[in-house]
């Protein structure tokens, strides 16, 4: 697999585990808020560790992490994922994948043969704002089809936006609440400047919201979804 760096401890990327996160090189987006750049822009970047030490770190970690988070990048354009997934669980972890959705399929699969306990969806923006993230390839649709996968899934989940402009305004974040309507988790996430793949598409601008803000966002989703909150 294309292991571009992991965490190897963490109290707050498995809501209710101790986890490690392992990030997949590669990404199909090119969001300019992205704070993962190393991992969107090479496919092959790499960690240095090989899948052996991977998997041998997680032996020595049996007893103390409860789960494993494989994030991104995008995770879902590894094609091994499935047997990835199945191996970490035989190994005793529960799995949880961070996605942008895009491949609805690898995302089934991976839910029907019970390989994942948790998924966190990032929802980028309004269906008419998704082409500006996907460099005009491609369309909204498969994004659309993993959000209505998930929420009937069974699977515990969660929906999550980082709230930066223009990607997101109220009248936005209203548009995006309606394609996750009824959803059980809406996660918002305030913007971070620092470390971002295209720092020179905000230089001129104030992408961030404040705290209060930040709560007027929250007050637009709330009617929408079953729970709403901000994290960070």
């Amino acid at each position: 697999m294309f292991l571009g760096g992991l965490q190897k401890h963490s109290l707050i990327d498995f809501p209710g585990k101790v986890s490690c996160v392992c990030f997949l090189s590669g990404c199909n987006f090119r969001c300019p808020f992205c704070h993962n750049p190393d991992l969107v822009t090479a496919r092959d970047h790499r960690s240095g560790m090989s899948d052996l030490d991977f998997f041998s770190f997680l032996e020595t970690r049996k007893g103390l992490l409860d789960g494993v988070v494989i994030s991104g990048g995008e995770p879902t354009l590894e094609k091994n994922l499935p047997a990835i997934c199945e191996r970490i669980k035989s190994m005793g972890f529960f799995v949880k994948l961070d996605t942008n959705g895009s491949r609805p399929h690898m995302i089934r699969s991976l839910m029907d043969k019970k390989l994942l306990d948790y998924v966190a969806m990032d929802i980028k923006t309004d269906p008419d704002g998704y082409a500006v993230l996907m460099n005009g390839n491609g369309s909204v649709e498969p994004v659309v089809e993993s959000v209505r996968d998930i929420m009937v899934s069974g699977v515990e989940y969660e929906f999550r936006t980082t709230c930066v402009r223009p990607f997101v305004d109220p009248a936005v974040l209203g548009r995006m609440a309606m394609m996750i309507r009824n959803a059980k988790r809406y996660v918002l996430q305030p913007f971070r400047r620092a470390r971002i793949l295209a720092p020179e598409y905000f230089h001129d601008k104030q992408p961030g919201y404040n705290a209060g803000e930040m709560k007027e966002l929250k007050a637009v989703a709330e009617p929408f979804v079953q729970e709403c909150f901000i994290r960070g």
